[in-house]
């Protein structure tokens, strides 16, 4: 069974080449395979998306690229899994800075010159 799987409808592609075609698309949904997000680069939290320096922009993540750099990610793509990670980064830097409002918020701007 191959490990490569469609980022979108997470179908099975069947070959036997490592990395699709630059204009291959998946058979049960017609979405490119050659893609950001079916690279094992795609970092979302990385400069340009991009794991490796110095890639060039694309703007569709999903949308069809020539890059030379894509290398297919193998296994299911756990979009879930990502989530909960980027969730937890998110978490952790609201924690450093704290996202709640000061209680000790003056009415006016009068009262912040009261003793």
């Amino acid at each position: 069974m191959s490990p490569y799987y469609c980022h979108k409808c997470r179908t099975t592609w069947k070959s036997d080449r490592r990395s699709p075609g630059f204009k291959e698309i998946c058979p049960a949904c017609s979405a490119y395979l050659h893609c950001c997000k079916n690279c094992r680069f795609h970092t979302p939290t990385a400069h340009n998306q991009c794991y490796v320096p110095n890639t060039d922009y694309v703007a569709s993540r999903s949308g069809l690229n020539f890059c030379e750099e894509f290398e297919f990610r193998k296994g299911m793509p756990d979009t879930k899994e990502e989530s909960k990670k980027l969730k937890e980064a998110k978490d952790a830097f609201s924690g450093l800075f704290g996202d709640q409002e000061q209680q000790d918020t003056p009415a006016s701007f009068d009262d912040l010159f009261k003793s």
